[in-house]
């Protein structure tokens, strides 16, 4: 997975979503939004077919699809997400993601426990 431009977004600065990372050929690539004790916002975008494996987290995490399709599969369970869907990865559940077009998703990860 290739990182994306790195430069710090101001907390009181508006920005456009769509411009904040750019599609790479044959990539996964991903940008750092917010990141502090409580978890982390990090965009990603996904070329045409490519993804991530399964793998599992310590901690849920809401997927925001912000452009494209997608295939997500949890616990063996497959879903189709499109832009404007969400959906939870729960902890310590297998999941993995494929791009079904190019597709831009928002990865919401709550670091605290209650």
């Amino acid at each position: 997975m290739n990182s994306a431009d790195q430069d710090v977004i101001k907390s009181a600065e508006v920005k456009q979503l769509s411009g904040l990372l750019q599609y790479q050929e044959g990539a996964v690539v991903s940008r750092v939004l917010l990141k502090n004790k409580g978890g982390t916002v990090t965009m990603f975008a996904f070329d045409v077919d490519e993804g991530l494996s399964e793998h599992t987290a310590p901690f849920d995490a809401l997927v925001v699809v912000t452009d494209g399709e997608a295939d997500v599969e949890i616990a063996s369970e497959s879903f189709k997400l499109r832009e404007g869907e969400t959906i939870i990865l729960p902890a310590n559940q297998p999941h993995a993601v494929r791009a079904a077009t190019k597709f831009k998703m928002l990865l919401i990860m709550i670091r605290a426990s209650f």
